[in-house]
């Protein structure tokens, strides 16, 4: 039993997804190299999951923060995952996905940001330019 890595960029899935480490929405899929989130580069791989439950597609996202930048700088700006990773599978079809589960779950040592959670948080002057 081994999962795929999907060699495509979703763009329908990536219009749902957001980042668990900053919780911005926008992500750059760049060719060959991967899919990373624009804001703190927190790279991404989708693969198939083996349970569909029914539905017309389920998708396992999983986030990594190996090239993730500023992370240790501002813990009010990103929130690091678990050992530096986390999946959550996604189900649906475009325009109607839902998120099934988080792994690891969602506990007191660990929450994914929630979408735009760090929105009117304002980036200090110190932190920019180490990216």
């Amino acid at each position: 039993m081994s999962l795929e890595v999907i060699d495509r960029h979703s763009e329908a899935l990536f219009e749902f997804l957001w980042c668990p480490v900053c919780g911005h929405e926008v992500f750059s899929h760049i060719l060959f190299e991967g899919v990373f989130c624009k804001n703190c580069n927190t790279q991404v791989k989708l693969q198939e999951s083996q349970e569909t439950r029914g539905y017309e597609e389920a998708v396992l996202a999983c986030f990594d923060t190996d090239s993730t930048w500023n992370l240790h700088v501002d813990e009010k700006l990103r929130r690091d995952l678990p050992d530096g990773s986390a999946r959550v599978k996604v189900l649906g079809a475009s325009g109607d996905y839902e998120v099934d589960w988080w792994s690891p779950k969602s506990n007191e040592d660990w929450e994914p940001v929630e979408r735009g959670e760090f929105d009117d948080v304002d980036e200090p002057d110190e932190v920019s330019h180490l990216a």
